[in-house]
């Protein structure tokens, strides 16, 4: 499993105004949390921070703050803006040897589904698995191969064989599978609106023409 290191500085200053200062200086707020002991407020580059975030595999995170002995950890949340999708926040889980720790993995598709050659749509709902072991033991990804995967076939948790870590999620869960393109509907007229091509249209109403008009006048 890859590892990157990441250089952090300590926040003490919580209040709103620093917290936008240091958000204009492109720095993100996060928190350290480790098991039996108290978190640690940091500020991160944001420059630092995206190898981290945008990938999908899972990366331990070596954290550098200054003065201090380098912590081992993982991300365990992400806080995006709603409107401009940039990291405002983040959250680091500490890892301790011989402890086993709840995390997220990536799952990554491998090949082309025979289904999909055979017409079928792919859905992939499940992006990441809920995953459970020790340290030494986190996945980078989860691969499945799909090449088998035939039209009207699914992959569950179930079908996920492991080493060394568990999968939490309920063994139903479809992680991938092969449908029907949705069939577009057309919608047929009515019998009444079809107007025979020989058929010819009923005359509601004829009015007198002029010299009509004028012939009843004149009597």
């Amino acid at each position: 499993m890859a590892e990157i290191t990441i250089k952090a500085q300590k926040r003490d200053d919580f209040s709103k105004s620093v917290l936008n200062q240091l958000r204009k200086e492109d720095y993100v707020p996060g928190v350290y949390y480790s098991r039996g002991k108290d978190p640690i407020s940091i500020a991160v580059q944001y420059k630092d921070l995206k190898p981290v975030i945008f990938t999908s595999e899972t990366n331990i995170v070596s954290l550098v703050i200054e003065g201090e002995e380098t912590r081992q950890s993982i991300i365990k949340a992400i806080q995006f803006d709603p409107v401009t999708d940039k990291v405002v926040h983040f959250d680091l889980l500490g890892l301790t040897v011989g402890e086993s720790l709840q995390l997220q993995v990536p799952v990554v598709l491998k090949g082309t589904a025979i289904g999909i050659k055979d017409g079928g749509i792919l859905q992939n709902p499940i992006h990441k698995l809920d995953v459970e072991c020790l340290p030494k033991y986190i996945p980078e990804h989860i691969e499945i191969d799909i090449t088998n995967l035939q039209f009207g076939e699914a992959i569950s948790v179930a079908d996920i064989k492991t080493d060394n870590f568990e999968i939490l999620n309920p063994e139903e869960t479809i992680i991938v599978s092969i449908v029907a393109p949705k069939a577009i509907e057309v919608e047929e007229p009515e019998e009444e609106d079809i107007l025979d091509e020989d058929q010819e249209p009923e005359v509601i109403g004829k009015g007198k023409d002029d010299d009509e008009e004028e012939d009843s006048e004149d009597k």
